[in-house]
């Protein structure tokens, strides 16, 4: 019994030890995010028993103007 409780300390401490890693794995996001250039329009309509039909079409996003002063 005894050698069973040194071996279940052992393993968790293992498991301890290995859960606290150097370069621990973060979670991205798989889909980059669109531009800046890039727009949709959408548009939304109610259906029966609170559901919605969305209709999103992807458009170009005018240039911004930049604007210069001279101080």
């Amino acid at each position: 019994m005894r050698r069973l409780k040194l071996f279940a300390a052992l393993a968790l401490a293992g498991a301890a030890v290995g859960a606290c890693a150097p370069h621990p794995i973060v979670a991205r996001d798989p889909v980059p995010a669109p531009s800046p250039d890039e727009a949709y329009d959408c548009s939304t309509a109610p259906l029966v028993l609170n559901a919605y039909r969305v209709g999103c079409e992807p458009r170009l996003r005018e240039q911004r103007p930049v604007l210069h002063s001279k101080g």
